[in-house]
Protein backbone atom coordinates (compact mmCIF):
# COMPACT_ATOMS: atom_id res chain seq x y z
CA UNK A 1 0.00 0.00 0.00
CA UNK A 2 1.66 3.02 -1.26
CA UNK A 3 2.38 5.61 1.86
CA UNK A 4 2.12 3.34 4.22
CA UNK A 5 5.54 3.33 6.32
CA UNK A 6 7.84 0.30 5.36
CA UNK A 7 10.22 -1.35 8.30
CA UNK A 8 13.75 -2.36 7.19
CA UNK A 9 16.74 -3.57 9.28
CA UNK A 10 19.84 -4.80 9.30
CA UNK A 11 18.30 -8.32 9.11
CA UNK A 12 17.38 -7.89 5.69
CA UNK A 13 19.55 -10.13 4.26
CA UNK A 14 18.30 -12.81 6.47
CA UNK A 15 14.74 -12.41 5.49
CA UNK A 16 15.40 -12.81 1.54
CA UNK A 17 15.85 -15.52 -0.50
CA UNK A 18 19.64 -16.21 -2.00
CA UNK A 19 20.17 -16.96 -5.71
CA UNK A 20 21.26 -20.07 -6.59
CA UNK A 21 24.97 -20.76 -5.56
CA UNK A 22 25.06 -17.91 -2.93
CA UNK A 23 26.01 -18.76 0.75
CA UNK A 24 23.18 -18.26 3.34
CA UNK A 25 23.42 -14.95 4.67
CA UNK A 26 25.50 -15.42 7.91
CA UNK A 27 28.11 -16.92 5.78
CA UNK A 28 27.86 -13.77 3.67
CA UNK A 29 27.82 -11.42 6.48
CA UNK A 30 30.91 -12.89 7.97
CA UNK A 31 32.63 -12.87 4.89
CA UNK A 32 31.76 -9.28 4.11
CA UNK A 33 33.04 -8.14 7.60
CA UNK A 34 36.88 -10.47 6.87
CA UNK A 35 35.60 -12.98 9.41
CA UNK A 36 35.31 -16.72 9.76
CA UNK A 37 32.63 -18.64 11.84
CA UNK A 38 30.46 -21.60 12.02
CA UNK A 39 26.89 -22.53 12.09
CA UNK A 40 26.30 -25.67 14.10
CA UNK A 41 23.47 -27.74 13.91
CA UNK A 42 22.52 -28.89 17.26
CA UNK A 43 18.99 -30.54 16.63
CA UNK A 44 15.80 -31.32 14.05
CA UNK A 45 13.16 -32.08 15.88
CA UNK A 46 9.36 -32.69 15.91
CA UNK A 47 8.51 -31.52 19.27
CA UNK A 48 5.33 -29.52 20.91
CA UNK A 49 5.44 -25.69 20.21
CA UNK A 50 6.08 -23.17 23.19
CA UNK A 51 2.98 -20.96 23.87
CA UNK A 52 4.44 -18.29 22.22
CA UNK A 53 5.67 -19.88 18.93
CA UNK A 54 1.96 -21.69 18.85
CA UNK A 55 0.37 -18.16 19.06
CA UNK A 56 2.42 -16.89 16.70
CA UNK A 57 2.40 -19.39 14.13
CA UNK A 58 -1.13 -19.08 14.46
CA UNK A 59 -1.16 -22.63 15.80
CA UNK A 60 -3.29 -24.22 18.55
CA UNK A 61 -1.64 -24.86 22.07
CA UNK A 62 0.69 -27.94 22.08
CA UNK A 63 0.52 -28.06 18.23
CA UNK A 64 3.53 -29.74 16.93
CA UNK A 65 6.22 -27.80 15.02
CA UNK A 66 9.73 -28.58 13.41
CA UNK A 67 12.43 -26.91 15.19
CA UNK A 68 16.34 -26.39 13.94
CA UNK A 69 18.85 -25.45 16.61
CA UNK A 70 22.03 -23.89 15.82
CA UNK A 71 24.73 -22.68 17.48
CA UNK A 72 26.51 -19.58 16.17
CA UNK A 73 30.38 -18.55 16.11
CA UNK A 74 32.30 -16.18 14.62
CA UNK A 75 36.15 -17.79 15.17
CA UNK A 76 35.57 -20.54 17.74
CA UNK A 77 33.78 -18.20 20.06
CA UNK A 78 29.73 -18.47 20.55
CA UNK A 79 27.67 -15.63 19.75
CA UNK A 80 24.45 -16.28 19.68
CA UNK A 81 21.82 -19.39 20.05
CA UNK A 82 19.11 -19.40 17.22
CA UNK A 83 16.07 -21.55 17.58
CA UNK A 84 13.66 -21.43 14.27
CA UNK A 85 10.18 -23.30 14.36
CA UNK A 86 8.18 -24.06 11.74
CA UNK A 87 4.77 -25.67 11.17
CA UNK A 88 4.65 -29.27 10.45
CA UNK A 89 3.08 -28.65 7.24
CA UNK A 90 5.15 -26.54 6.02
CA UNK A 91 8.36 -28.41 6.98
CA UNK A 92 7.33 -32.07 6.69
CA UNK A 93 8.99 -34.07 4.11
CA UNK A 94 11.76 -31.75 3.24
CA UNK A 95 14.68 -30.24 4.39
CA UNK A 96 13.42 -28.34 7.37
CA UNK A 97 12.81 -31.28 8.82
CA UNK A 98 16.15 -33.37 8.04
CA UNK A 99 19.58 -32.62 10.65
CA UNK A 100 21.35 -31.26 7.74
CA UNK A 101 22.55 -27.85 6.21
CA UNK A 102 20.07 -25.71 3.77
CA UNK A 103 22.21 -24.76 0.81
CA UNK A 104 21.23 -20.55 0.74
CA UNK A 105 19.64 -20.91 4.08
CA UNK A 106 15.94 -21.72 5.27
CA UNK A 107 14.30 -18.70 3.92
CA UNK A 108 15.75 -19.69 0.02
CA UNK A 109 13.93 -22.88 0.73
CA UNK A 110 11.09 -21.27 1.72
CA UNK A 111 10.43 -19.60 -0.63
CA UNK A 112 11.79 -22.51 -3.90
CA UNK A 113 8.45 -23.99 -1.52
CA UNK A 114 6.26 -21.43 -2.40
CA UNK A 115 6.08 -19.39 0.63
CA UNK A 116 7.32 -16.42 0.05
CA UNK A 117 8.71 -14.01 2.64
CA UNK A 118 6.45 -10.92 2.33
CA UNK A 119 7.03 -9.35 6.33
CA UNK A 120 8.73 -9.99 8.77
CA UNK A 121 7.59 -8.63 12.78
CA UNK A 122 10.74 -8.75 15.13
CA UNK A 123 10.24 -8.27 18.37
CA UNK A 124 13.65 -7.51 21.08
CA UNK A 125 14.13 -7.68 24.32
CA UNK A 126 16.70 -8.02 27.28
CA UNK A 127 17.07 -10.64 30.03
CA UNK A 128 18.97 -12.09 32.59
CA UNK A 129 20.31 -15.92 31.15
CA UNK A 130 19.70 -19.12 32.08
CA UNK A 131 22.09 -21.19 33.17
CA UNK A 132 22.61 -23.03 30.03
CA UNK A 133 22.39 -19.47 27.82
CA UNK A 134 25.32 -18.42 30.46
CA UNK A 135 27.30 -21.07 30.17
CA UNK A 136 27.05 -21.95 26.10
CA UNK A 137 27.54 -17.70 25.82
CA UNK A 138 30.44 -17.56 28.05
CA UNK A 139 28.85 -14.96 30.33
CA UNK A 140 30.24 -13.71 33.24
CA UNK A 141 27.76 -13.17 36.15
CA UNK A 142 25.42 -9.94 35.89
CA UNK A 143 25.39 -10.53 31.95
CA UNK A 144 22.25 -9.98 30.17
CA UNK A 145 21.12 -11.42 27.00
CA UNK A 146 19.34 -9.74 23.88
CA UNK A 147 16.70 -11.92 22.63
CA UNK A 148 15.25 -10.99 18.81
CA UNK A 149 11.87 -13.02 18.09
CA UNK A 150 11.34 -12.55 14.60
CA UNK A 151 8.26 -14.23 12.58
CA UNK A 152 8.61 -14.36 9.38
CA UNK A 153 5.04 -13.86 7.20
CA UNK A 154 4.32 -15.05 3.48
CA UNK A 155 2.15 -13.63 1.08
CA UNK A 156 -1.50 -13.29 3.06
CA UNK A 157 0.17 -12.66 6.32
CA UNK A 158 0.73 -16.13 6.31
CA UNK A 159 3.06 -17.20 9.43
CA UNK A 160 5.52 -19.70 8.09
CA UNK A 161 8.57 -19.26 10.68
CA UNK A 162 9.65 -18.39 13.93
CA UNK A 163 13.43 -18.24 15.19
CA UNK A 164 14.53 -16.92 18.35
CA UNK A 165 17.62 -15.35 18.82
CA UNK A 166 19.94 -15.48 21.99
CA UNK A 167 22.84 -13.26 22.43
CA UNK A 168 25.04 -11.65 24.75
CA UNK A 169 24.02 -8.43 24.96
CA UNK A 170 27.39 -6.35 25.47
CA UNK A 171 28.82 -5.01 22.34
CA UNK A 172 25.41 -5.63 20.30
CA UNK A 173 23.59 -2.93 18.37
CA UNK A 174 20.60 -3.58 16.42
CA UNK A 175 19.80 -0.55 14.29
CA UNK A 176 16.82 -0.57 12.43
CA UNK A 177 15.23 2.11 9.63
CA UNK A 178 12.07 3.65 8.51
CA UNK A 179 11.53 4.52 4.57
CA UNK A 180 8.68 6.72 3.99
CA UNK A 181 6.86 6.12 0.62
Amino acid sequence: MSGTPRWSASSLPYLLPRAAGQPDAWTAELADAGLTGSQQLTEVAEVRAPADVAAALGLPAGARVVVRRRVMRVGDRTVELTDSYYPVHIAAGNRLAEHRRIPGGAVTLLAALGHVPARAREDVTARMPTPEERVALALGEGEPVLVLCRLLLAAGDVPVEVSVMTMPAHGRHLGYETALG
